[in-house]
């Protein structure tokens, strides 16, 4: 089967004809009125009308004759200048419908052009997946075959262009049309004419990179259309989007002697810089501990950062892999300083975007969760840089995984509800009521477990909680527990207990932060207390056993990075 004509038609003030009333005939409306087209969709009186469709029916962008589909539709609903012949015909409804089947063979009797859906026998011309910049135009098709794949391979190449091409297409047509026109006018008669181009011509012809003399006169002539080829040709697309309207007049003052030599250069250094990152703002999760639960993302922007704003809790391997060369800060908070260092977070950062810094600001966990990830972001935006949020594995659900505790587990758990343990301004939260099935997570709870168990059992009186419903939400003494304190990091440590035990253990045991409490039945189903006494207490991290991260993610591929050596932190500004 030889390969289609794929062509770009002007449809303005055309009439296309679609047969029926469904989804795809609303978006056939569509893209008809996308292209200038007028719509004109036939469908009986009682027919059920898409309420997209019936909209543009409504507003008058669609015109509806209410009848089934007759032979002479096609030619007599059309424009006056051609006759009254439609300009296309479109079928909504399936190929293997005997309509279809004869709307199609009328059509091409009568050479109008019809497209049948699903049906590529059936249709003398099929739609392309397209994207539109301006006046950049990409269409993909795949004959009928594939619809989806095309709308996937289309996606994939608008990718590759930088952002808004389709404005430096507009201005390098701009030029040429002046260079054309100017220069003409500056020959007069002994102008060459200049070549032809057009969308479908070779890459270049053969004499594009010809040797040309200082005595050649019809070269001299043409000299700016030439260096207009060869910037088209070799120029990074980055570097040809960067082109302002600045840049064209300064081109075309250019290149007017018989030298072959510019008489007014264009910036190409001013034109570079446009290209240099902008002072940019990331809010980046560092997730629960290990190095290897990094997100390429972040990881990308620990290395590529040139200011980083760390949280206190960031632990020291996460910081390792910052570069020797990138300043570092470290958040001075401590209890009843918290406000305090988060403004002068936010003050460092305002001030190294302000001269042109990347900067990251290095969460522990997600941005998003307890994190203040969204003040960050309203207050960096109202100062008009807008931030990259990157997700980090929160703790909140990564550390149960590590302690062998499934927040969800059929006709266990269906519900996992994350809560804090610390309010604003050091406030107690009111704790969530009992639910059997909820796995409940609490961070920056452990430094009041005390009050926060007593809470949940009814040690204490809970304001919102009345009476007569209060032993409905308070938790039983007897539901599983765990702490988990410096999840997945080599010194993890996890206590499983029940409520009514869990204090005596902490107290037993001591305090390893940053740690969580998880709460709900939940904790037992892989890993049981029974026999085991009041506690269980378990050292080290195993999750990656068998796993060769260390080799790919330790100290020394790191060095190797020229990152850091060892577990020392040398030559950056620590401040904590």
């Amino acid at each position: 089967m030889p390969a289609p004509l794929l062509t770009a038609l002007d449809s303005e003030g055309h009439v296309h004809l679609i047969i029926g009333s469904n989804p795809l005939a609303g978006a056939r409306c569509a893209k008809s009125i996308e292209v200038g087209a007028k719509p004109t969709i036939i469908a009986p009186a009682n027919a059920e009308i898409h309420y997209v469709l019936a909209k543009r029916i409504q507003d008058g962008q669609v015109k509806w004759i209410k009848k089934a589909f007759e032979d002479t539709d096609v030619t007599s609903l059309g424009r006056v200048e051609v006759e009254y012949i439609v300009d296309a015909v479109f079928v909504t409804s399936a190929g293997t419908n005997s309509l279809s089947t004869h709307i199609s063979q009328l059509c091409r009797q009568k050479r109008i052009p019809v497209n049948v859906v699903d049906a590529p026998n059936l249709c003398t011309f099929t739609l392309l997946s397209t994207h539109s910049d301006g006046p950049l135009h990409i269409g993909i098709t795949t004959s009928g075959r594939g619809c989806k794949l095309a709308s996937r391979i289309r996606r994939e190449i608008a990718s590759l262009l930088p952002k808004s091409f389709g404005g430096a297409i507009e201005r390098l047509g701009t030029m040429r049309r002046r260079i054309v026109e100017e220069d003409h006018r500056a020959h007069q008669s002994d102008y060459p004419t200049p070549d032809m181009d057009d969308d479908d011509a070779p890459a270049q012809r053969p004499n594009f990179n010809r040797l040309v003399s200082e005595d050649d006169a019809g070269a001299a002539r043409t000299r700016r259309m030439r260096w207009l080829s060869q910037i088209c040709e070799y120029w990074p697309l980055k570097r040809l989007a960067a082109i302002t309207d600045t840049d064209i007049d300064v081109i075309l003052r250019s290149y007017k002697s018989t030298s072959d030599q510019p008489s007014q250069s264009l910036d190409s250094a001013n034109l570079d810089n446009r290209l240099l990152p902008k002072p940019q703002i990331i809010l980046a999760g560092s997730g629960p501990g290990s190095p290897s639960l990094l997100t390429l993302a972040t990881h990308r922007a620990i290395q590529n950062a040139s200011v980083i704003l760390a949280d206190k809790l960031v632990p020291a391997p996460v910081l390792e892999l910052i570069p020797r060369r990138t300043p570092v800060h470290i958040a001075r908070k401590f209890p009843g300083n918290a406000d305090a260092a988060q403004t002068e977070l936010l003050q460092l950062g305002l001030e190294a975007l302000q001269k042109g810094h990347t900067v990251l600001r290095l969460k522990q966990g997600d941005p998003y969760v307890y994190g203040r990830g969204a003040e960050e972001y309203d207050y960096f935006r109202g100062e008009g840089y807008t931030p990259v949020v990157l997700p980090g594995i929160t703790s909140a659900l990564s550390a149960p995984l590590f302690a062998a505790i499934p927040p969800t587990h059929r006709s266990v758990a269906d519900q996992v509800l994350i809560c804090t343990g610390t309010g604003r301004k050091g406030a107690a939260p009111d704790p969530p009521p009992y639910i059997p099935t909820q796995t409940v997570v609490f961070l920056m709870s452990l430094h009041r477990l005390s009050s926060l168990v007593d809470a949940l059992t009814g040690g204490v009186t809970v304001a919102d909680v009345s009476d007569e419903k209060g032993d409905e939400k308070h938790w039983p003494p007897e539901t599983p527990c765990a702490v988990i304190e410096r999840a997945s990091c080599p010194d993890q440590r996890v206590i499983r207990s029940r409520l009514q035990h869990v204090c005596g253990a902490v107290e037993e045991e001591g305090s390893r932060p940053p740690g969580l409490l998880v709460v709900g039945w939940s904790c037992e189903v892989l890993m049981s207390l029974e026999g085991n006494g009041r506690w269980v207490t378990e050292e080290g991290f195993a999750g990656f056993e068998g796993l060769d991260f260390e080799e790919a993610c330790g100290p020394r591929a790191i060095d190797e990075q020229g990152a850091v050596d060892g577990l020392a932190i040398r030559g950056k500004q620590i401040d904590s």
